[in-house]
């Protein structure tokens, strides 16, 4: 059992809490509470630590751990105090995982029937795991995010997917105008989220569709705006200009789902 908070195991588990880069560097990101592990495949598993008092709290763990560890999985048992340490949570659950990163491509946004959020420049963590969460629940083959949106493997990003992180297919590009580009080229059509668009409801969303959905405060910049094929915009009622980001995500996302059904 691991002790000491000056553990190395335990000091880096710190640093890939804190820094992306090196969460980018180890293909990592880390997963906790008992909800959240027991979604992730056991093949992606490259460590677990647990306490003694998850190990006696829930059922079927010490199988679960041992079908881990046959993946591969380092497994080891922690004091309260230091998982504590290691965990982002204010009340951890007991466990906690370091999780294998997939990797996709364009391509694998695609699907049958291309459904794809563009995120630029989404700054808040919680925002952006809430879309990526959304995004699942729509219906979405996949998300594009621009370089400089949060790290959506950050502990709070994670934990506001509930899960969905481990089964969607998301992709950053440092290029985000010549990936709507590329998408273009395969005749995804690509709707801009905006201000001066025409009401989304509408618009036809059956084919093959991308749309951009820009930054908090800001909106999609200019010159992602003068990407899309058609901008597009949610009608308001009373004084209201707008919503948050991840609101206007959501309400455009089961608009395309009502009409796919």
């Amino acid at each position: 059992m691991i002790t000491s908070n000056a553990n190395e195991k335990v000091k880096q588990i710190e640093k890939l809490g804190k820094s992306g880069k090196l969460r980018k560097e180890e293909g990592v990101f880390l997963v906790e509470g008992i909800r959240m592990f027991r979604e992730v495949e056991p093949s992606r598993l490259r460590e677990v630590y647990v306490t003694e008092d998850a190990l006696a709290k829930y059922e079927e763990l010490d199988g679960e751990l041992e079908l881990a560890k046959k993946n591969g999985a380092f497994i080891e048992t922690v004091s309260e105090n230091v998982m504590k340490k290691m965990a982002a949570t204010e009340t951890p659950q007991g466990i906690l995982a370091v999780v294998r990163s997939e990797k996709y491509s364009l391509d694998d946004l695609m699907g049958e029937n291309p459904f794809i959020l563009i995120l630029e420049h989404i700054q808040d963590p919680g925002n952006l795991g809430t879309m990526i969460r959304m995004a699942e629940g729509a219906g979405a083959t996949g998300l594009l995010l621009s370089a400089d949106c949060a790290d959506y493997l950050s502990p709070k990003a994670v934990r506001s997917t509930m899960g969905a992180v481990l089964r969607m297919k998301i992709v950053v590009e440092e290029d985000l105008v010549k990936a709507i580009r590329t998408l273009k080229e395969k005749n995804v059509t690509v709707y801009g989220t905006h201000l001066s668009g025409k009401t989304f409801y509408d618009e036809c969303f059956t084919g093959p569709s991308a749309f951009l959905i820009g930054n908090e405060g800001n909106g999609l910049s200019e010159e992602v705006s003068r990407e899309a094929d058609k901008l597009i915009r949610i009608p308001m009622m009373g004084k209201v200009e707008s919503l948050n980001a991840a609101i206007s995500a959501t309400v455009v996302s089961y608009e395309v789902l009502r009409q796919r059904r």
